[in-house]
């Protein structure tokens, strides 16, 4: 199955070279790096969990937040909150009702499991969501999960606000009861008028935009100039999560979010810390989205909220119905770091550095509208594999040459299961994309298509296969195996080198995207519903 993946990439001369290196391998050193991977996998219950962390998220040294976080729009525009100026603060709070009931439905347990058909789905992501933080290290980060659920003990329940560079913060919680939106909005009205009322702050929060290792030095700057701005890193690590109040005016239809989409993942970083698990933004006009650290959790977790959130604001119209009194409640103290020159200089360089790199992202989010998920069914063709076709003949026809591709297959029917790598890209993708014409051409891919993600889903792919003896002969201290070097590896995407980085967000209202995996390439993300 590997060789067959690589063939569309190769001329037959490499193909006959790769498949001798594949054979070497399996008869060489290939058997002994299994052997080692088989006693990892029978002395704990996920073999691949801890290597998975590190390799994909923890020890990669490029910024997070625009190469590896994941962000996008929130739908909430097409029904009861279309864009308004005016409305932000109101319909924030709102919002922020909505999240907190999710938070407690996690740490009540009362989330019902989730299924993939008969197929229960591990839930352990959903931890992460919450009270969740990276911490940025000089050679690997580490992650900070403050969550508990009610039967583990307290958690933390404040949130972390920040406006034109301030970060303010106050508590969710008030008598041990979530706070209404008119006291959210209470709030939130008393951060923007202090913002309003005083100079912009000095935006620390732009640092975590950075290099990691630039980050983690700036960092442990910061925590040598004052107690205090331990004390400060500790209150935004362990909270909730952090609301971005964003004066941007982003703007966004049902049938183009490419503005908002952008903002999402390329906005001001003064406001947003790029390390939360959850950074909700809410804009100037209304609108919303959601920028994460991908580290601690894949992005459907996150879609889950939203989908839960655009559910019930659909349901009530986006209003509150219930009391208008405010409790007295303390107001939300502002959290001020000690800076320096050292430490402007390193927020002026960081804003310099991720302004750089945002101008290299173009994007575009609109809505195909001539059909959707129902009429693909009709034809007796899976919708996501329909589309993935799709993108691969539009591929070939623009660049003349088959495009390396990955698609994101979830493992969460196992014990801590996040992602597996399917790759699109097969010889039958190509034959069908050379005759386009010819139905059995395509019925033969959308089956290889179908066959493929089923493996992956199921465990049997071999991306994280390989992952792992690889990661077994570096912990071992051997030379990497020839397979690994070998031109048609990279060349099909291994190592991290997809041209196309894709995934469905789902048959939902949410809509999510990503940077690209390599810097020529493209990211391809989408949601499919009955009619687009």
């Amino acid at each position: 199955m590997t060789q067959q993946i690589l063939r569309p990439f190769a001329t037959e001369q490499e193909y006959e070279a790769t498949v001798e290196n594949v054979r070497s391998f399996q008869e060489g050193v290939g058997q002994v790096l299994q052997q080692k991977l088989l006693h990892r996998a029978s002395t704990r219950r996920n073999w691949l969990e801890e290597w998975w962390l590190n390799t994909a998220y923890l020890e990669v040294r490029t910024p997070s937040q625009l190469n590896i976080n994941f962000g996008g729009p929130a739908p909430y525009l097409e029904h009861c909150w279309p864009p308004a100026e005016g409305t932000q603060l109101k319909r924030t709070s709102v919002g922020l009702w909505h999240m907190l009931q999710y938070w407690d439905l996690i740490r009540t347990e009362r989330m019902t499991p989730h299924k993939a058909g008969r197929s229960g789905l591990d839930m352990d992501q959903y931890r992460m969501l919450f009270c969740t933080c990276k911490v940025p290290g000089v050679t690997k980060d580490t992650i900070l999960n403050y969550f508990k659920t009610e039967s583990e003990g307290p958690c933390p329940s404040h949130v972390v606000v920040m406006r034109r560079g301030r970060i303010f913060t106050f508590d969710a919680l008030h008598d041990g009861k979530i706070l209404t939106p008119p006291e959210l909005l209470r709030q939130l009205q008393y951060v923007t008028e202090c913002c309003e009322g005083g100079p912009d702050g000095d935006g620390v929060a732009a640092l975590t935009s950075e290099e990691r290792t630039t980050w983690a030095k700036a960092r442990e700057h910061l925590i040598s100039l004052d107690p205090v701005n331990t004390s400060i890193l500790e209150t935004i690590q362990s909270s909730l999560f952090v609301v971005s109040l964003d004066e941007a005016k982003p703007y966004a239809t049902a049938e183009d979010y490419t503005p908002l989409t952008l903002e999402t993942l390329t906005g001001d970083p003064t406001i947003r810390w790029g390390d939360k698990s959850y950074n909700s933004i809410s804009y100037a006009d209304g609108t919303f989205g959601s920028n994460c650290d991908h580290a601690p959790y894949d992005a459907m977790i996150l879609v889950s909220l939203c989908y839960y959130i655009d559910q019930r604001l659909e349901a009530t119209g986006g209003e509150w119905t219930g009391s208008d009194a405010v409790r007295a409640m303390p107001f939300p103290e502002e959290l001020v770091f000690t800076v320096d020159a050292k430490v402007r200089s390193d927020i002026n360089r960081a804003k310099h550095h991720y302004r750089n790199t945002a101008q290299n992202l173009q994007l575009v989010c609109y809505a195909f509208t001539a059909f959707g998920k129902e009429a693909i069914k009709q034809r007796k063709l899976h919708p996501d594999t329909f589309v993935q076709l799709a993108m691969q003949l539009a591929y070939y026809r623009k660049h003349g040459r088959p495009g390396s591709c990955y698609e994101t297959a979830m493992t969460r029917r196992f014990y801590h299961g996040r992602t597996e790598t399917m790759r699109p890209c097969t010889q039958e993708a190509v034959l069908w994309c050379q005759a386009m014409t010819d139905p059995t051409a395509l019925l033969k891919a959308v089956n290889k298509h179908n066959k493929l993600m089923a493996l992956a889903q199921n465990g049997e792919g071999f991306d994280r296969h390989l992952l792992g003896l690889y990661l077994v002969s570096k912990e071992e201290g051997l030379p990497t195996p020839h397979l690994f070097m070998d031109p048609l590896y990279a060349k099909s995407g291994g190592g991290g080198n997809f041209t196309l980085s894709s995934s469905l967000v789902g048959y939902t209202t949410v809509l999510g995207a990503v940077a690209p995996m390599v810097q020529h390439g493209y990211g391809f993300f989408y949601r499919i519903r009955d009619d687009r």
